[in-house]
């Protein structure tokens, strides 16, 4: 049976860091990837980081119940995984590799709360988070105000959740997250 292992936290904690280390380390994990209407950083690709759509597209997915999660994490700016998506990977025999937002997590654990491991990662520090956001050089002043108001909320989450992962030093955080996901696919 294949499982789902979700990673979620406020932006700017370092899940994305963690799940690209596994999945260059685990060859029976693939990426799910989200949708969403934002629109793509530098670097970013489409189908491979995320399905970009347009507003209107995706609000006629919500109708047509293509998620399994789904939210409107800024006005107009939305995240979802697609069903489809899931499906796809579980058709290859994969266990699926998620980084996705709180609410998407609590959503897919409900969804499918046998198959799902849902890992919290958190940062050492507000503090911390706040620097790491200011660090990408990704945000106008007003969307990082927005992420650090929205992050300061998620970690309110953090106990609805299987596990927490402090990410405080990179290495140490790694070898613990492989320990979570290799305790978990052996069950």
């Amino acid at each position: 049976m294949s499982k789902l292992i979700v990673f979620t936290a406020p932006s700017g904690a370092g899940k994305t860091t963690i799940v690209r280390h596994l999945l260059k380390k685990y060859h029976q994990l693939a990426f799910s990837v989200s949708a969403t209407t934002r629109l793509p950083r530098p670097n970013e690709k489409e189908g491979k980081d995320y399905y970009f759509l347009s507003p209107e597209k995706f609000r006629q997915l919500i109708q047509d119940k293509a998620f399994v999660e789904w939210e409107e994490v800024y006005e107009n700016q939305y995240y979802g995984t697609l069903r489809s998506e899931i499906e796809r990977l579980w058709k290859k025999n994969l266990h699926i590799l998620f980084d996705i937002d709180v609410k998407g997590a609590l959503s897919i654990k409900h969804a499918y709360p046998e198959e799902s491991l849902v890992i919290f990662v958190k940062p050492p520090s507000e503090e911390v988070l706040l620097d790491r956001l200011r660090g990408r050089h990704t945000e106008t002043p007003e969307n990082l105000r927005k992420r650090f108001k929205k992050a300061a909320e998620e970690l309110l989450y953090e106990t609805r959740f299987d596990k927490v992962l402090i990410n405080d030093q990179l290495d140490q955080t790694l070898k613990e997250a492989e320990q979570m996901v290799e305790a978990f696919l052996m069950t």
